[in-house]
């Protein structure tokens, strides 16, 4: 053992401890790493920073961008929509939906993105067919860290892989050169947990976690501009594409209330629809070219100087509460008139256990009142000083340019292909790809810089140079001699299973990130010494780290979902056993078959 091994050996211990024990955060462990290797000599300083500049890093931060992108346009919402129309109400035929949607979506995402989206539409399916939310939940994150191993672009832990793959002197592996095994194991995945349903823990859903994906809904007035695609339509057009937006209370035409039902009448210019919706698709009105905020539209031509079309451009939500013996209750909010007396328009009302119809114009206001308002930041310090209300806060929504939503999901297969083509590096293609969200207007910049996650980056920038100093210290050749004295005379196969457990077993303690910096240079030295493909070497590595469902501590995902399941420790792993089993097998036979010796 040479001293460059031992002063690595010494970096890692404290590393793995570190992680393992979360006394420091985990990207502030993978920064300690980086300057611990830069300082001890293991590395050159760029070498050490050399995961910052990485494919892997760039392409996370481009596909988070890019998710970002797809949820800002409402596509997250249709696809939910779609499943919960699909699924009906059989908990058998909602895993036969639920689980390839998701596998799909988390191949070309965030997999986080994909658990978060998909949690509120299984808990508010399983609440309205009354069954355990706890029967959808694991299998539907199960199924997002098996879409992971369908592309290399989805999971940080592949990412890392192929930038060590590369820097051992292999060539990179394509976007879908793991397909074969990720669609395999996702086909496989779904029909293990519809033959083991039974296995699947029934408990009493959470109401405590149902109620924090609940968002209040307030009434607002929409109305169907000049020129919108809506007008000469009919209602029942209307509301299959909104049913699962908004709920229509009433239809005013003229001052007029049209007599139900609505669904056989056609919809015309001016006609102002009284609506019950989520503040994020209050706050995407105020973009759609196809409908408007009647409130808004209304006060156009009375607005105070002071609003400029600049200051209009610059208009944000905010919400207040009608205080207790505030001067305006009993009044109607055209009384009030906020665009004379404020200089801001009001566009919405939450009232608990309320129901309106006819114009919100004429609503008497009540005390603790919510009241959705819009306008410039500027206009708002006239109503914090207002005794009438309380509780003045940025509205936490963000709009939904639902307009755009193909035209987001047009950027995500663009960036694929282009990745996919060879024509440029991926890292490239998915920069571009999160560019294009930015300047087509499908995410602001600022909500771009937002979403995009710092600590997978900052795992990777870490990972990276961690695997590169495990190689260039001999440690990994060290390790995989040794090794190879308990390997000796073991078959092809059994040795490649044997790295898929070694990266299962490390993956519950460790990220899929770090354990695949750790074992992917000892899985190349590995496959090296006993003439084996070192790319199959190096996939059945990663999808052991991606890919093990032996706890819920294994995956983000898994851990998303355990306390909206009511989920116990064990649950995941009398599920999770078999299923591992079953993907550490097909990865090793599909891997040898398609990277041969």
């Amino acid at each position: 053992m040479t001293p460059s091994i031992i002063v690595f050996l010494i970096i890692l211990t404290g590393a793995l401890a570190l992680f393992i024990s979360e006394r420091v955060r985990i990207d502030v462990t993978a920064l300690l790493v980086i300057l611990a290797l830069a300082f001890s000599g293991q590395l050159s300083t760029p070498a050490a920073l050399s995961g910052f500049s990485s494919e892997a890093a760039l392409i996370t931060a481009g596909v988070f961008v890019i998710s970002a992108g797809l949820a800002a346009t409402g596509f997250a919402d249709r696809i939910g929509f779609w499943v919960r129309r699909a699924a009906g109400n059989s908990e058998w035929r909602t895993l036969l939906v639920v689980m390839p949607v998701v596998a799909i979506l988390a191949a070309f995402t965030h997999q986080l993105m994909v658990v978060a989206m998909m949690m509120p539409v299984l808990l508010r399916l399983a609440r309205n067919n009354q069954f355990p939310a706890s029967r959808l939940l694991m299998p539907m994150a199960f199924a997002a860290s098996l879409g992971t191993t369908i592309t290399v672009i989805s999971a940080p832990a592949f990412l890392i892989a192929n930038s060590l793959l590369h820097r051992s002197g292999y060539a990179y592996l394509g976007v879908f050169s793991v397909a074969p095994i990720g669609l395999v194991l996702s086909v496989l995945g779904t029909l293990y947990l519809l033959l083991v349903h039974w296995l699947l823990p029934r408990r009493e859903n959470s109401n405590e976690v149902t109620d924090l994906t609940h968002l209040d809904r307030y009434f607002t007035e929409i109305t169907i501009p000049p020129g919108s695609r809506w007008a000469g339509r009919i209602m029942e057009e209307f509301m299959d594409t909104y049913r699962d937006h908004l709920q229509v209370s009433d239809w005013i035409r003229q001052g007029v209330s049209l007599p139900r039902p609505f669904d056989t009448l056609t919809l015309l210019t001016g006609d102002v629809l009284l609506v019950q919706t989520t503040p994020e698709e209050i706050a995407g009105f105020t973009s759609q070219p196809d409908l408007a905020l009647h409130a808004v539209a209304q006060a156009g031509e009375v607005l105070p100087q002071g609003l400029s079309e600049k200051a209009q451009g610059q208009a944000r939500l905010f919400q207040a509460m009608v205080a207790p013996q505030s001067m305006f209750i009993g009044q109607t909010l055209g009384e009030v008139n906020f665009p004379g007396r404020f200089g801001i328009v009001a566009v919405g009302l939450w009232r608990r256990d309320g129901w309106f119809d006819g114009e919100l114009a004429r609503t008497l206001l009540e005390a603790g009142d919510q009241l959705v308002l819009w306008g410039p930041p500027a206009q708002f310090r006239h109503i914090a000083n207002h005794r009438g209300f309380l509780m003045l806060a940025p509205l936490a929504a963000a709009a939904r340019a639902r307009h755009k939503a193909p035209l987001a999901v047009s950027i995500l297969l663009g960036s694929v292909a282009l990745a996919a083509s060879g024509l440029t590096s991926p890292a490239l293609a998915f920069l571009a790809g999160a560019v294009a969200m930015v300047i087509t207007r499908c995410l602001p910049a600022d909500q771009a810089y937002r979403s995009i996650d710092l600590r997978p980056f900052m795992m990777i920038a870490g990972a990276i140079p961690l695997g590169l100093a495990m190689e260039q210290s001999g440690t990994a050749t060290w390790f995989a001699n040794w090794i190879g004295q308990l390997l000796l005379g073991w078959q092809p196969f059994y040795i490649l299973l044997a790295l898929f457990a070694a990266a299962a077993l490390l993956t519950q303690i460790l990220s899929d990130a770090a354990t695949t910096a750790l074992l992917v240079p000892l899985a190349i030295a590995v496959a090296v010494h006993f003439g084996l493909n070192p790319i199959a070497a190096t996939v059945c590595t990663t999808v052991g780290a991606v890919a093990a469902f032996l706890t819920p501590i294994g995956h983000h995902g898994s851990l998303l979902v355990l306390r909206a399941g009511n989920y116990r420790f064990l649950d995941f792993f009398w599920v999770g056993l078999p299923l591992t089993l079953l993907v550490g097998l097909s990865t090793t036979w599909l891997a040898m078959r398609l990277w041969p010796i």
